[in-house]
C-alpha cells in the first residue's frame, strides 16, 4: 500500500510547491505614483537653460512578460540655442512591474552629437538574467545575456523604487542600496538619506527629502557625492530638484510643471 501511496505524495508535493513558487516575485506597496503622471523640468548648465526633460507614465497599463507594467519614459532634449554646442535627443524607457516595482523591459535611444545608441533589455527575474539587444550603425543586431541580482533595477525604475520607500523611519545618515544593471554591468548604488529641507523650484517652494547617491569613480562627476536628489516630502515623493557637480560644470534639473499626481503636492508655507 505504502509503495503505491508514496509516489502519489511526491507527485502531489511537486504540484503544490510548483504552484507555490510559480510566481515568486516580491510585492511592494505603492501609494506614490500611478498611470498618467507627467513631470516637466528645466535643465540648467550653470546660468544657462540648456535643455528640457519630461518624465511621464503612460495612461495605459502594459503587459510585458505576462506581467502588468507601468510604461515610464524620460525624454531629454537640448534647446535650439544649445544645439550649436551639442545636440541631444535622448529617450529612456522602462516597463516597471506594477507589483514588484522592477523593470520587465528597458529601452534607450541615445542621440548626443554624433554618438548613437539604441538598446533594449528584457529582464527575466525568475532566472535572474538580462537579455540585451543592441542595434549598431551598420544595422546589425548584437545580442548578449548577463546574470543579474534579485530585484535588479534599471536607471529609470530605480527612481520609482526610491519613491516607494518610507523615509519617516529613517535617520540622517541611513543608507539604502539599490542593485542595478546599466551599460551591460551590474552595480550597487548606495543612497544616503540626508534629512529634509525646503527647496526653491520653478514650481514653487517645496518641502523635500534630501538624498545623496554614492557615485562610482567616473569621468563625468566630481567625486562620489556629486549628485543630490530632492524628492517632495509628501506621498508622491516626486523628484523636484536634482543638482550635479560635473567636471564640465554644475547642472541643475528643476521641476516647473506637473499633472496627474496621485496625491496632493505639498508646498512650503511662507
Amino acid at each position: 500500500m505504502m509503495k503505491k501511496f508514496f509516489p502519489v505524495l511526491i507527485l502531489l508535493s511537486l504540484v503544490i510547491f510548483g504552484f507555490a513558487t510559480k510566481d515568486r516575485m516580491r510585492q511592494l506597496p505603492n501609494d506614490s505614483f500611478s498611470t498618467g503622471e507627467v513631470l516637466k523640468y528645466k535643465v540648467h548648465y550653470g546660468p544657462i537653460t540648456a535643455a528640457e526633460a519630461v518624465i511621464d507614465i503612460s495612461p495605459e497599463i502594459h503587459t510585458i512578460n505576462n506581467r502588468a507594467c507601468y510604461k515610464a519614459t524620460v525624454y531629454g532634449k537640448t534647446n535650439s540655442s544649445f544645439d550649436l554646442f551639442i545636440r541631444i535627443r535622448d529617450t529612456w524607457q522602462s516597463y516597471i512591474d506594477t507589483a514588484a516595482i522592477v523593470p520587465q523591459r528597458s529601452f534607450r535611444n541615445i542621440e548626443e552629437g554624433n554618438y548613437r545608441k539604441r538598446e533594449t533589455v528584457d529582464f527575466d527575474h525568475y532566472a535572474n538574467k538580462a537579455h540585451v539587444e543592441k542595434k549598431k550603425k551598420s544595422k546589425k543586431v548584437e545580442k548578449k545575456t548577463y546574470k543579474v541580482t534579485d530585484n535588479v533595477q534599471d536607471i529609470v525604475s530605480g527612481f520609482y523604487y526610491l519613491r516607494t520607500l518610507n523615509f519617516d523611519n529613517m535617520r540622517v545618515g541611513d543608507k539604502t542600496t539599490v542593485q542595478g544593471f546599466f551599460d551591460e554591468e551590474n552595480f550597487n548604488m548606495e543612497v544616503e538619506y540626508r534629512g529634509r529641507e525646503v527647496v526653491s523650484t520653478k514650481a514653487g517652494n517645496i518641502k523635500a527629502i534630501k538624498l545623496v547617491p554614492r557615485m562610482p569613480k567616473n569621468e563625468m562627476f566630481k567625486g562620489e557625492n556629486s549628485i543630490t536628489v530632492y524628492l517632495s516630502d509628501d506621498k508622491n515623493k516626486i523628484p523636484v530638484l536634482i543638482q550635479a557637480e560635473m567636471f564640465v560644470g554644475s547642472v541643475k534639473v528643476n521641476l516647473y510643471d506637473y499633472k496627474n499626481l496621485k496625491n496632493e503636492l505639498l508646498f512650503a508655507r511662507n
